[in-house]
């Protein structure tokens, strides 16, 4: 079964994060557990963490389908050691918050090297504080998001995800986040079958479908292999509505949260709606 949403808000507190996504027919989301642009925030009360797990009952969604996103702010491949560390520290606060709420999936840009080192170096710090944010933690996985390859992001190739992966020490507890938008300004395209086909192919044949926990459905204002991170509305964009019939008709994609960033919150029910009526 597809279970859709968005990335809704938090604010006022986590627990209105349910009831938002419920307001939209939601039956998963994403959040933030914490604001994603400062470094540090209060903790969370247990008030808060009561309050969060009986919304999400009364929104009658589950655990797994909530995929929490950390904060912008966190580069685990940054060159210098201080600033490796701080992004380390935010990221496990951040983790520790999603086992306090019983979320099972938290979503990161792997890292960026600024120009500074190579991509392997940077791949390798990004997996060594993978592994160790592992070693500090426990029943929670860690979603590498693809990227669109801005700047010096890496995650913009099937390969960055896969060596991540594969440098691991506990890859059952990793997983990966397809963003669409993301996949077609690296170059990846999705727009007509054959294309289709043939891009999953290869992420089944470099990464495996296996490690797909989550994705992020957004159409794309910037064309394929622009490298431009830029969102749009479903079918509004470069991508257009054919792509995600076919996410939402792939028998792989089942029970993993299926979340809009689209850019106009006020239709994401009608989005949700269009993409519940597209499976076949």
């Amino acid at each position: 079964m597809k279970r859709i949403g968005a990335h809704v808000s938090a604010s006022g507190g986590v627990a209105n994060a349910p009831l938002n996504a419920q307001n939209i027919a939601a039956d998963a989301f994403a959040l933030f557990v914490k604001n994603q642009r400062q470094w540090s925030a209060k903790p969370l009360s247990q008030k808060d963490i009561d309050e969060f797990k009986l919304n999400l009952n009364k929104a009658n969604i589950k655990p797994e389908h909530i995929l929490a996103h950390n904060s912008y702010l966190v580069n685990l491949g940054h060159p210098d050691a201080d600033a490796r560390a701080k992004s380390f520290n935010s990221f496990l606060d951040e983790i520790r918050r999603c086992e306090a709420l019983g979320i099972e999936l938290i979503n990161f840009h792997p890292g960026s090297h600024l120009k500074q080192i190579s991509e392997d170096e940077c791949l390798e710090l990004i997996a060594q504080q993978m592994n160790n944010l592992l070693k500090n933690s426990s029943n929670i996985k860690l979603v590498i998001e693809n990227t669109a390859g801005q700047g010096s992001n890496l995650g913009y190739k099937f390969e960055h995800l896969a060596a991540l992966i594969n440098m691991s020490q506990d890859s059952s507890r990793v997983g990966v986040c397809i963003d669409t938008c993301h996949l077609f300004a690296s170059g990846y395209d999705i727009r007509d079958d054959e294309s289709y086909a043939k891009t999953m192919s290869e992420f089944d044949r470099i990464v495996g479908y296996k490690y797909l926990s989550g994705m992020h459905i957004n159409d794309s204002k910037c064309a394929l292999g622009s490298r431009k991170d830029r969102h749009d509305s479903l079918g509004v964009g470069m991508i257009g509505k054919e792509a995600f019939k076919f996410i939402m008709n792939d028998p792989k994609i089942d029970e993993i949260p299926l979340i809009l960033e689209t850019i106009d919150e006020s239709i994401w029910a009608d989005e949700i709606k269009m993409l519940r009526d597209f499976i076949n």
